[in-house]
């Protein structure tokens, strides 16, 4: 049985790996300590399952397309006096076999088991599908 858990977030405001890239590059998607960080409402209760090697799953344009080891979890208040959570994230963007997802609000939990797995290393290099071609190829079972 699997003792971690990871998450799925919805890119929003990004629309590619690359442009999750370049976000991440700026300060303002940053911690003190430079690693990328993503800031949400909502603090997970189930903490201790995701640092113990969870990670977040991202979804651009209703593929999952790529993933980030999850390395913390800090509570930080926003200018508006709201406790938000910043999730701090390995820099590393791992590409992951895409499959389809609808749309949702907010990160949901994800078992490991329902992951889609890590692209093969003699794929990493490839250039991407156009999302609307590797959608349907997922929705069939080809990719």
């Amino acid at each position: 049985m699997e003792t971690f858990t990871h998450l799925i977030k919805l890119s929003v405001g990004t629309e590619s790996i690359e442009s999750l890239v370049a976000w991440q590059a700026s300060r303002a998607a940053q911690t003190s300590d430079g690693l990328p960080r993503h800031v949400t409402r909502m603090y997970p209760k189930r903490e201790e399952e995701i640092l113990a090697g969870g990670s977040i799953y991202w979804v651009f344009q209703g593929l999952i397309q790529c993933r980030q080891r999850i390395l913390r979890l800090e509570r930080i208040t926003g200018e508006d006096g709201i406790d938000r959570c910043a999730m701090v994230l390995d820099p590393e963007i791992r590409r992951v076999a895409p499959a389809p997802r609808r749309p949702f609000q907010g990160w949901r939990y994800l078992a490991p088991s329902d992951a889609p797995p890590d692209m093969k290393a003699g794929r990493k290099d490839e250039e991407p599908l156009p999302a609307a071609l590797a959608g349907a190829l997922a929705e069939i079972g080809v990719l």
